[in-house]
C-alpha cells in the first residue's frame, strides 16, 4: 500500500520577487567599510538588490532608498563602547520615520568592528537592535554557532568572536582596512546572505497573504 505524498506547494512566479537590502553604515578609518562591502556581497549573492549608504553623507534620494527597502543593515565602528557619533546623528535623524512608523515591519540587522577582541561591541549591536525596535522593525540575528572556542577550533572559523546578535569584527588599531580578518569578512558575508534570504521569505509571504 503506497503512502500518499502531500503535494509540494508551488509559489507562483508572479509572487517570487527580488528583496531590496540597504546597508546603512559609517566607517571612520575604512575597516567598517570592508565589512559593509562583505554584507553587500553576501546579500547580492543571495539574489537581493543591495544599496550601500554612507550615513554621514546620506542624501534625500538615499533616504527614499531606505524607505523602499525590505531590510536595513546598520553598521558602525565601536567607539568608546557604542556606535560612532556619525551613526548616532543618523539614528537621531530616523525620528521622522519613528513618528510615522514608516519602517515598521522591515527587517534589521547589524555589524561592527573594534580594536579589542571584546571592545564592548555587544553594546553597539544592542544599540542597533533597540533603534530597530523603536522603529517597529524585526531583528535578524547572525544565526551562527560560535567558532574558535575549542582546542580544535581556529581563528579562521566563522563567528570567531562568538557574537550572536550580529556580525562582529576585530582589527588591530595600528593596521589599516586591509588587515580586517578574513574570518570576520566571511562572517559579514554570511550575515548579508541571511538577511537577504529572510527578506525574500517575508516579501513572498506578504505577497501570498495579500
Amino acid at each position: 500500500m503506497s503512502v500518499p505524498v502531500a503535494p509540494v506547494p508551488v509559489i507562483p512566479a508572479s509572487v517570487v520577487s527580488v528583496p531590496v537590502v540597504s546597508v546603512a553604515y559609517h566607517s571612520g578609518y575604512g575597516h567598517t567599510a570592508v565589512l559593509a562591502e562583505a554584507v553587500r556581497a553576501g546579500a547580492a549573492e543571495a539574489g537581493a538588490e543591495v544599496h550601500l549608504i554612507k550615513v554621514d553623507e546620506i542624501t534625500e534620494e538615499q533616504w527614499t532608498l531606505l524607505d523602499g527597502s525590505d531590510a536595513i543593515v546598520f553598521g558602525s565602528p565601536t567607539y568608546m563602547g557604542t556606535a560612532s557619533g556619525a551613526f548616532h546623528a543618523f539614528a537621531e535623524a530616523t525620528s521622522a520615520r519613528w513618528a510615522t512608523q514608516a519602517w515598521r515591519d522591515k527587517l534589521a540587522a547589524g555589524f561592527t568592528n573594534s580594536g579589542s577582541k571584546s571592545g564592548d561591541k555587544l553594546h553597539t549591536l544592542q544599540f542597533f537592535q533597540i533603534l530597530a525596535a523603536q522603529l517597529g522593525m524585526h531583528w535578524v540575528n547572525l544565526g551562527l554557532l560560535p567558532g574558535w572556542n575549542s582546542s580544535t577550533g581556529s581563528e579562521n572559523d566563522l563567528n570567531r568572536l562568538g557574537v550572536f546578535l550580529g556580525a562582529a569584527a576585530q582589527t588591530n588599531v595600528d593596521e589599516g582596512p586591509e588587515a580586517v580578518h578574513k574570518a570576520d569578512v566571511a562572517t559579514a558575508e554570511h550575515l548579508g546572505r541571511r538577511v537577504a534570504e529572510t527578506a525574500r521569505l517575508f516579501r513572498n509571504g506578504r505577497a501570498q497573504a495579500a
